[in-house]
């Protein structure tokens, strides 16, 4: 669920904090990678990741980018940075199996940025994948392929990053 300012925000505690990352090529077209933990390998995302203790949000996107499709950070410029936290809850049993039950869903801020090099760039081969394959796609067809407990907050950030 995506939480407008209009509700009272959740409690954080309860949600992993996160990052996630909206990579744009030149053509505008957003990176999505193919998770291999879910069934038949159908869940598309975005590079998304948690922050780590005494990490900054931007330091845990670029580490994230690293570690899931192997971006190192001079090949990505930051274009915007969500200004609040974006909220999403798991599915119950979801959420027991997931960091030890110890959250209900996460909290995110979210990244826009340029990606500056060549596909050729993009890794998916590292210590622990996460991805077994990736594409470029519109960024209307992003709500699409996600989830559907993550669908509300894909469609805000098309329309929060439609700018860029």
């Amino acid at each position: 669920m995506v939480w407008s300012h209009k509700k009272p925000l959740p409690d954080p505690a309860v949600y992993r904090p996160g990052v996630g990352m909206m990579v744009l090529n030149q053509a505008g077209s957003v990176l999505v990678a193919q998770r291999l933990d879910s069934p038949q390998n159908a869940a598309w995302q975005m590079p998304q990741g948690g922050i780590d203790a005494g990490e900054t949000p931007r330091q845990a996107a670029h580490r994230e980018l690293a570690e899931e499709i192997g971006v190192a950070p001079h090949l990505v410029q930051i274009l915007a940075e969500s200004p609040d936290w974006d909220y999403y809850d798991l599915p119950p049993d979801l959420a027991q199996k997931l960091w030890d039950g110890n959250y209900i869903g996460q909290r995110q801020k979210w990244f826009c940025l340029r990606f500056l090099g060549q596909d050729s760039d993009i890794n998916l081969d590292q210590p622990h994948p996460e991805f077994s394959a990736w594409q470029w796609v519109d960024r209307q067809k992003l709500p699409d392929l996600i989830v559907p407990f993550k669908r509300d907050l894909y469609q805000s950030l098309v329309t929060r990053f439609a700018n860029l």
